[in-house]
């Protein structure tokens, strides 16, 4: 699984999905399959830049394996930034009109819709989220 270590700022969400996309085109993946990971992986990126160390500035750790049989893209991302799992939002309740719906939660909402399993925990004082979509 190949691994790379970026400041959490939102300056390194394109060298975080150069990666992510260079490991999955690599591995021969399909293009709908790595627009799907690569809305995910953006969502994912931005909250630990935006949320993580706020108001200061930490690492993120993003590590990415795609291929197998069946094919499957596994990305994982770890900080040392505050505990927050973001799995325990509640979903928004996007029956409702735009200014009846609450602020937030729609795009690890949208994350967990497009992937086929996300898993969060927080071990050794590190928040890990590992995306998986097979193709």
């Amino acid at each position: 699984m190949a691994e790379i270590t970026v400041t959490a700022t939102l300056d390194n969400l394109n060298t975080v999905l150069a990666f992510v996309d260079g490991q999955m085109e690599q591995a021969g993946c399909p293009l709908k399959l790595m627009t799907q990971v690569d809305l995910a992986v953006e969502e994912i990126f931005v909250n630990i830049a935006r949320y993580a160390y706020h108001p200061d500035v930490g690492e993120a750790h993003v590590r990415c394996e795609a291929g197998g049989d069946p094919f499957q893209i596994i990305v994982g991302f770890a900080d040392r930034g505050r505990p927050y799992n973001p799995l325990d939002r509640q979903d928004p309740d996007v029956t409702l009109d735009a200014q009846r719906r609450q602020i937030g939660g729609l795009g690890i909402f949208m994350a967990k819709k497009l992937m086929d399993d996300i898993q969060y925990e927080y071990r050794d004082g590190k928040n890990i989220l590992t995306l998986r979509k097979k193709g």
